[in-house]
This record gives C-alpha cells, sequence and structure tokens, in this order.
C-alpha cells in the first residue's frame, strides 16, 4: 500500500499546484513520468489484491487493466484518459489508501 501512497504523492509532485492538461501535453517527460507511476501503482495494487482480496479499493481491475494498457499499447495512449485518471481516480484512490494505511 505504501507503494501506491509514494507514487501517488510522486505524481502530485509532478504536476504541482498549476498544472493543467495543456501543460502536460506539452511535456512529454511529465507524461512518462506519470506514466510511470500509474504502472508502478497497478503492480501494488495487483499484489496486494492478491495478498488480500477482501481490500477494498474502486476499480481495481480497471487498475490492473491500465498497467498492460500503458505497457503494450504505448503507442496508442490517449492523454485525455490518462489525464481523467490522474484528475480523477488519483484523488479517490489516495482517500481510499490513506484509509487503508490508518487500519
Amino acid at each position: 500500500m505504501l507503494d501506491i501512497k509514494i507514487s501517488i504523492d510522486s505524481i502530485e509532485e509532478y504536476l504541482g499546484d498549476k498544472k493543467s492538461f495543456n501543460d502536460y501535453l506539452a511535456n512529454k517527460l511529465l507524461r512518462r513520468g506519470i506514466e510511470r507511476e500509474l504502472e508502478i501503482i497497478r503492480e501494488a495494487t495487483g499484489r496486494l489484491l492478491k495478498t488480500d482480496s477482501s481490500i477494498e479499493i474502486t476499480e481495481a481491475r480497471r487498475i490492473v487493466d491500465l498497467r498492460n494498457w500503458v505497457i503494450h499499447g504505448y503507442d496508442k495512449i490517449d492523454d485525455v484518459i490518462i489525464w481523467g485518471i490522474v484528475s480523477k481516480d488519483i484523488p479517490l484512490l489516495k482517500r481510499q489508501i490513506e484509509k487503508l494505511l490508518t487500519r
């Protein structure tokens, strides 16, 4: 779980307070960094669910599937989808992971 939190924190650090979708699109290094953190989140989520399948993580299957899409479909990565994950799904995942870490 800690790996997931660290990757989420890294994504937030990369983006800072003033990053927008246009900033994301314009910065290949930023995009690649976020994609890598999403890969780590996927791996950690998959391992976590194998260890304890009772852990509730919203959209866990989508997180697991995302990694394969990023790794094997790198030439087809849709920046709009990645941005949606970063702006909508990551904050939810962060709250869930923080709650699990305080158990």
